[in-house]
């Protein structure tokens, strides 16, 4: 038996399924892949897109942010579906790293930061400040 319904984020079927051998109940969630996609790494190299790899960098930068789990699933199926749309199936790491950043920066500052900072490498107090000053405003003379 099961009971099959949209999940939250409107891009999976959530089945409730049930076992006949063991009368154990579950949850399972399917989604549609528009095509499968290869990740080509800067130095070259190629790997499957893995979405899992993607939310866990995603949920790190957002550790203990107030940002709603909803609100973080959405985001991630949206960059899902954004690299499944774009008509390649190569797709290089830094336009995947660069469509998390812009996201992550209209969602939460803190974890746009946290995330440049590992997907840029940083190694020192002022590659973070340099960035942070890319991010604030400039001053306005006579203010």
């Amino acid at each position: 038996m099961k009971d099959s319904r949209p999940a939250e984020d409107h891009v999976a079927i959530r089945r409730r399924r049930f076992c006949p051998a063991c009368g154990g109940r579950f949850t399972t969630y399917e989604r549609v892949q528009l095509r499968d996609l290869v990740v080509v790494k800067s130095n070259g190299k190629r790997e499957d897109f893995e979405r899992d790899k993607l939310e866990r960098s995603v949920r790190i930068a957002l550790q203990k942010r107030p940002v709603e789990p909803e609100r973080i699933d959405q985001m991630i199926s949206g960059i899902v579906r954004r690299l499944e749309s774009m008509g390649e199936t190569d797709i290089p790491s830094k336009t995947i790293g660069e469509i998390v950043m812009e996201r992550l920066a209209a969602i939460d500052t803190v974890a746009y930061v946290r995330f440049a900072s590992v997907y840029k490498n940083f190694q020192a107090t002022d590659d973070f400040e340099d960035f942070l000053a890319e991010l604030r405003p400039p001053v306005q003379p006579g203010s």
